[in-house]
């Protein structure tokens, strides 16, 4: 494609030309139905999509930059493409088909009647020109694929420089021509690359997606002028109008067509076909970089009948390794990558979302969208950079243990029917001021068989187990880093250390167990700031144990923070609960005997209680027993004959003859 700008001399012709080379393929292969070309016969032109859309083509092999036919040699000798101004300069461009990068010329100037003569040479053994903008220190390749995913630009951007400049974009309101609306936004704009930074935001915050065009393309208009006055469009006119306002702006600005994996993508599928999405390339600090206005500015909802404006800064300047995942262009030369991938790889490849790398997440372990489960399991992980927050669907549900990692989360999932499941990742930064997830994956999930032994508590939460946000909220060294404690004969014990001023709450659920319940199979025992959870199951099963905390100077309600899974197989387990503790119990007191709330019938029960600070202590039964004191400790024995409950009762000051329950046992039936 070639451009021409005269000067003020003249005397004097620019030339701006665009090459793409390309090599010859025998018997090439094309996608679908072959749209004809847009007028004006150019060696780079559009092709209709058959959805009303049409996509750049490369320079026809076969034709001079005026449309005239030249003859075809071999594929491996020297082209020559010549194109005549009236003023009868002629400028040559020598062209050797190997498989290259889309390269730019700088431009040139020369006098009338004068004649250059233009050659693309210096190819390395790997078809890449030698006329690459210089590589950064090190040498490291700027077309290979950043394996870390740490690069979301493909050049340094300080987004924060833009911002009086977005937000003058963003107020600009011409719409009677293209070249106005340019004109009036490249007021603010200095570089060519906040150029393209003002000519982007006007298009994402300005040009929302036609859906009645979309169905109904005789209601749809491409053209740039029609996008600007009308002020919606689909693919085709976010990119033309792009490409057209670039041009004006002196920018090289290229319009792409391909296959991407869009709002109608579904998991897993083959691409056939014509291609079914436009976005832009730009040639800025010496090579190419790619956007997609479309994106950026919002999103299509699944049935495509509403768009919302929602802008994205992820797709501009994406890095090419990034936009391959959701991008595939017609010219596999406008990847911008080394090495390049096939359809099929992009057919089989993860589809990660935006959200997925602007929330710093690195890897998936598996990189494939469908996911076969073993012995009814499926295992999913994810890596990250930052503290992340995680949650998942399964087709709606939560039926899986999830727990986090340092630097990222782990997954096991059990369907609990056979079949096609999806599967539904979503993430937040810790410290985000809203509650929102944004998906940032998904699968598909078959399942052949169903593992009934993971058929899971409903009052589960995730992520389970200790974490390091638990450790944020207070919990450090946890005896049990497992989030599933398996217990053979009921009976488990958990032990934390606790951060300053944290008051601990902890509930067992199950479906038998009433809410005045829950904490009857739980006894708590703080030991400076130690805290042990002792829980006695009240038969087999699986439990949840929730655990939840507040600051002690907090008059509010305690937090959730995190909770266990908690299994017993052992069908002969039945303990009962421990016993009622009342107000005046201290967190810092302990019982040491009897532990089971309920006692025998006619028996002498031995007492040994762990309490400071208290003037006396009485056990009552059918009669009154006296504890004696050693220490900390109360001990003494209690006959349970003839009567149904027994209290203990404590007097803080001895020189008052005011007792207070702290206790309660219950007495087996005579």
């Amino acid at each position: 494609m070639g451009t021409m700008d005269f000067k003020a001399d003249p005397g004097e012709l620019t030339i701006n030309l665009l090459l793409i080379v390309r090599p010859e393929e025998a018997g090439g292969k094309q996608r679908g139905q072959r749209g004809r070309l847009a007028a004006g016969g150019r060696g780079a032109g559009l092709q209709d999509d058959g959805n009303g859309n049409t996509r750049t083509l490369p320079p026809s092999q076969g034709r001079d930059l005026n449309g005239r036919r030249v003859s075809r040699g071999s594929s491996e000798q020297t082209q020559g493409v010549a194109s005549y101004s009236n003023e009868g300069t002629q400028v040559t461009v020598e062209i050797h088909p190997k498989n290259t990068t889309p390269q730019i010329l700088k431009k040139l100037s020369f006098g009338k009647g004068s004649q250059r003569r233009l050659s693309l040479r210096g190819q390395d053994n790997k078809g890449f020109q030698n006329t690459e903008a210089p590589r950064p220190p090190g040498g490291k390749d700027l077309h290979a694929y950043p394996w870390d995913k740490s690069s979301l630009k493909s050049m340094p951007v300080d987004l924060q420089q833009f911002e009086k400049l977005d937000a003058y974009a963003l107020k600009v309101n011409v719409k009677n021509s293209v070249e106005d609306l340019v004109k009036a936004l490249l007021q603010q704009a200095r570089t060519d690359l906040e150029k393209v930074r003002a000519i982007w935001m006007w298009i994402c915050h300005h040009i929302e997606y036609d859906i009645v065009g979309y169905h109904d393309k005789s209601q749809l208009s491409s053209k740039p002028l029609d996008v600007l006055q009308t002020g919606k469009s689909i693919c085709e006119g976010y990119a033309g109008l792009f490409e057209q306002m670039c041009s004006i702006a002196g920018i090289q600005c290229m319009k792409l067509s391909g296959y991407s994996k869009g709002y109608n993508y579904e998991m897993g599928q083959s691409f056939t076909g014509d291609s079914d999405h436009a976005w832009n390339a730009v040639f800025l600090d010496g090579r190419w970089h790619l956007l997609d206005s479309t994106w950026g500015s919002g999103s299509v909802d699944k049935s495509c009948t509403k768009f919302t404006f929602r802008y994205n800064e992820f797709y501009f300047l994406t890095h090419p390794a990034l936009f391959i995942n959701s991008h595939f262009p017609d010219n596999s030369n406008w990847q911008l990558l080394k090495p390049t991938l096939t359809l099929k790889d992009f057919e089989n490849n993860m589809l990660h979302k935006s959200n997925f790398y602007t929330l710093g997440l690195l890897t998936t372990e598996p990189e494939t969208t469908v996911i076969q489960t073993e012995n009814g399991k499926a295992c999913v992980s994810v890596d990250c950079r930052a503290a992340t927050l995680f949650k998942f669907e399964l087709e709606g549900t939560e039926h899986g243990l999830m727990t986090l990692k340092k630097h990222g989360m782990k997954l096991d999932i059990y369907p609990q029917k056979t079949g096609s499941h999806k599967l539904q990742i979503f993430a937040k930064p810790y410290k985000a001021s809203q509650d929102v997830y944004e998906c940032v994956l998904e699968y598909v999930v078959e399942c052949e068989s169903v593992n009934k032994a993971m058929s899971l508590p409903k009052d589960l939460s995730q992520p389970l187990g200790p974490s390091w946000f638990t450790e944020r909220q207070g919990f450090l060294r946890p005896s049990h880093l497992d989030p599933i404690i398996h217990t053979n004969d009921g009976r488990c014990s958990l032990t934390f250390t606790l951060g300053k001023d944290i008051s601990v709450l902890a509930l067992l659920h199950h479906s038998s167990l009433s809410e005045d319940m829950r904490n009857r199979h739980i006894m708590q025992i703080r030991r400076g700031n130690q805290i042990e959870l002792k829980i006695h199951l009240p038969h087999a099963g699986n439990f949840v144990l929730k655990i939840y905390a507040k600051k002690k100077s907090d008059p509010g309600n305690y937090d959730y923070i995190f909770n266990y899974l908690i299994t017993c197989l052992n069908t002969e387990v039945k303990w009962p609960t421990f016993p009622q503790v009342y107000k005046n119990w201290a967190e810092d007191y302990e019982i040491l005997e009897p532990l089971s709330g309920r006692l025998p019938a006619n028996r002498n029960v031995q007492f040994k209680l762990k309490m400071h600070g208290i003037g006396k202590v009485l056990v009552q039964g059918d009669d009154v027993s006296t504890l004696t004191r050693s220490g900390d400790y109360w001990e003494g024995t209690c006959n349970t004959a003839g009567c149904r409950e027994v209290s203990v009762m404590v007097q803080e000051n001895a020189n008052h003859n005011f007792y207070s329950q702290v206790l309660k046992y219950e007495v087996e039936s005579q």
